[in-house]
């Protein structure tokens, strides 16, 4: 699984023109699901969300997880997340896993991240045609991959 968090003041998914979900001082989470991901990368993953700090404490420093600052969760499915570029100018997302494989991993890493953090957790919809507005905060932009524990 591959993830790109951003704190932000607020985000939102729009589909058909009308807001679906949003959030207010939280994280943005875009998630990318690979054909090989499990219930390890899920537990994982989330575990480090969840306690991840950053958000700012009393002195101005990144030291606060989402929890602690009363954040809200928007968790988007981005299977461009897995794009090779190697060949070509058009990305190949060969890599990615197919939606009967991705769907429920996707309903389960959101499960499991709504009770590891205790947050409030909001999604988009897997699979459509989506519009994702934020405002990010700092800007903090941190890219995670399950397969790549750095």
């Amino acid at each position: 699984m591959r993830v790109v968090i951003q704190r932000v003041l607020s985000a939102e998914v729009m589909i058909a023109g009308k807001v679906y979900a949003s959030i207010g001082k939280g994280l943005l989470i875009l998630l990318g699901i690979e054909h090989d991901d499990n219930s390890e990368d899920i537990s994982w993953l989330s575990k480090k969300i969840a306690q991840i700090r950053l958000f700012n404490d009393g002195v101005g420093i990144m030291n606060l997880s989402v929890s602690e600052v009363s954040g809200e969760l928007l968790v988007v499915s981005q299977f461009t997340l897995h794009a090779s570029t190697r060949k070509g100018n058009r990305p190949s997302y060969i890599r990615a896993a197919r939606p009967e494989q991705a769907i429920p991993l996707y309903g389960s890493f959101c499960e499991q991240l709504r009770i590891d953090s205790g947050c409030s957790l909001q999604t988009g919809v897997f699979g459509a045609d989506m519009q994702v507005g934020l405002i990010n905060d700092g800007p903090v932009t941190i890219l995670i991959d399950s397969k790549n524990r750095e």
